[in-house]
């Protein structure tokens, strides 16, 4: 099954063993397998929660593994090479796939394989999460396989109650968070990548084991930058059906920046919200870029 593949059908979400899953996108029988794969030394899971980098990351494997040939990887979009492995009928496929065996998934850290603790690689990709809100809620707006929020107001509480693909961020990135020791995992933020994509992508292949030239990885890096990714074919999901994707009512790639949700917070969102992340990531040692202006 290919990202033109996946099924539409009512918007409502299917609670699974206390995350949500998309109905006619996800299986929970199929999921609950995911468990029990085998894996490999050579294979590589990227996680994100929703909106998180997820397309980038794809951009920047492919990249590493073609030494940062960008026509190399032109012949089928991103997603067909690195696929969600919750999507229904992708698991059967994982199976039979040639090494290296690259993913990304969106899961949380109870539904992927055990055998992780043993072989294969992690990097997951966290993004400060009132971005994520904001990015989150005009993706409603493009993907017809999720509901159409009333509003933004509609749409900020229901992230906040985690009433959305993905669940609650917040258990998300702690859960996954607590088990990075627990695997071979790289962690590594979305604003990192903003604020110096040459040093991110240098860790990113450290990390693999991929050996490039300093032109090499240059190239990587020039292919994987928000504003080339935008005009590549294979990386924007531009070409991704209208079946599955309204593309006249935005762009999946909107922005790609950080602090947008200035521009869309009112103060006592932004209170509330603040609230919830000091209770819920208190003990939590992660520091997040909330602005431009953060950036020293």
């Amino acid at each position: 099954m290919d990202v033109n593949e996946v099924k539409i059908h009512d918007h409502d979400l299917v609670p699974h063993k206390g995350f949500k899953l998309i109905n006619g996108t996800h299986d929970p029988d199929d999921v609950d397998q995911i468990y029990n794969l085998e894996t490999r030394d050579s294979d590589v899971f990227v996680v994100t929660y929703p909106k998180s980098g997820t397309i980038w990351m794809q951009q920047i494997l492919l990249l590493l593994e073609a030494k940062g040939d960008l026509t190399a990887i032109s012949k089928h979009l991103n997603g067909d090479l690195v696929p969600w492995i919750e999507v229904y009928g992708q698991r059967q496929m994982f199976i039979t796939a040639p090494s290296p065996r690259m993913r990304v998934s969106h899961l949380p850290f109870q539904f992927m394989p055990s055998a992780l603790s043993q072989k294969g690689k992690v990097i997951y990709v966290a993004r400060n999460p009132k971005d994520v809100l904001v990015s989150y809620f005009y993706f409603h707006k493009v993907a017809n396989m999720l509901e159409t929020p009333t509003d933004f107001n509609d749409f900020f509480e229901k992230f906040m109650r985690g009433d959305v693909f993905g669940s609650s961020w917040f258990e998300h990135i702690k859960t996954w968070y607590s088990h990075k020791d627990d695997i071979n995992m790289l962690f590594i933020t979305y604003e990192e990548m903003i604020q110096d994509l040459h040093s991110a992508v240098e860790r990113i292949a450290l990390f693999l084991g991929k050996e490039l030239t300093d032109e090499e990885l240059a190239d990587v890096v020039k292919h994987s930058t928000f504003n080339n990714m935008k005009n590549i074919p294979q990386a924007n999901y531009e070409q991704v059906s209208s079946e599955l994707l309204s593309h006249h009512r935005g762009r999946f790639m909107r922005k790609g920046t950080i602090g947008d949700w200035k521009s869309h917070f009112t103060v006592a969102q932004n209170e509330m919200f603040d609230k919830v992340f000091h209770g819920e990531m208190a003990g939590i040692p992660l520091f997040f870029v909330w602005g431009i202006k953060d950036i020293a």
